[in-house]
């Protein structure tokens, strides 16, 4: 009698159902991935925006308004302009809260950070006296997080420009 003379290995069914389970098991954790990077964005937009409010605390104890950290003598801060943003971008005024080159930075940090097309709205009164930013969220395109300088910080169901009135978080 003949000895068969069988080789060790996989056969192709085998090695198919391996590669079609690793697939799958692929698919999972990078969906799972998603939800995760869409969290940590969120998580940094606000990191950014508290931030910016210590930022602007500070510049406000200095200056007795949230102007750009010079101190002025005029109390009731009248001399400063009304000051708004879109995307980090300041208004052109050098005497106000969002021409600070490090108030820019964070606005611009958090608004990368969205993602979104339409993702960030700055908002100052002419008094100097408040100033509010809101930024897409970048977990939910349709909210928003807004940081006043009431010490609001919260999420909104719309736009950032709707999260905001009268330099104030809705």
């Amino acid at each position: 009698m003949k000895k068969m003379n069988f080789k060790k290995g996989f056969t192709l069914i085998e090695l198919l159902v391996v590669v079609a389970i690793i697939g799958i098991l692929a698919s999972v954790v990078l969906a799972s991935l998603n939800t995760s990077r869409a969290k940590g964005g969120d998580a940094a937009i606000k990191e950014n925006l508290f931030n910016l409010r210590s930022q602007a605390e500070l510049i406000h104890a200095s200056s007795g308004c949230y102007g750009d950290g010079t101190p002025v003598t005029d109390t009731t801060c009248a001399a400063f302009a009304e000051g708004t943003c879109t995307f980090g971008v300041g208004n052109g005024s050098d005497n106000f809260l969002f021409a600070n080159s490090i108030i820019k930075a964070q606005i611009q940090a958090a608004t990368n950070a969205s993602g979104a097309a339409a993702n960030g709205v700055c908002s100052a009164e002419a008094s100097g006296s408040a100033w509010a930013v809101a930024v897409t969220l970048k977990s939910n395109t349709g909210a928003a997080w807004c940081v006043d300088s009431t010490g609001a910080a919260k999420s909104f169901t719309g736009t950032p420009a709707n999260a905001i009135t009268t330099s104030r978080c809705n």
